[in-house]
């Protein structure tokens, strides 16, 4: 997928946990943890805020583009 999720970069920049942000952003570990691996197939812009704001970051800063060679 030329998508990269850089969820895990971030948590451990902010040194948070699975558990602590599945908490504050009120997600299931699971739904989480697929997003987490790049699994997931889409993200809705309300999870995608919750999660920038928890983590203080930008959009950009979770999700990357990379061109498939």
């Amino acid at each position: 997928m030329a998508i990269v999720v850089n969820l895990d970069v971030m948590m451990a920049k902010r040194k948070m946990s699975l558990n602590e942000l599945s908490e504050k952003v009120d997600l299931t570990l699971s739904n989480l943890s697929i997003l987490k691996t790049g699994k997931a197939k889409a993200i809705r812009f309300s999870t995608l805020e919750a999660i920038c704001k928890v983590l203080e970051c930008q959009p950009g800063d979770i999700l990357e583009y990379l061109p498939e060679k």
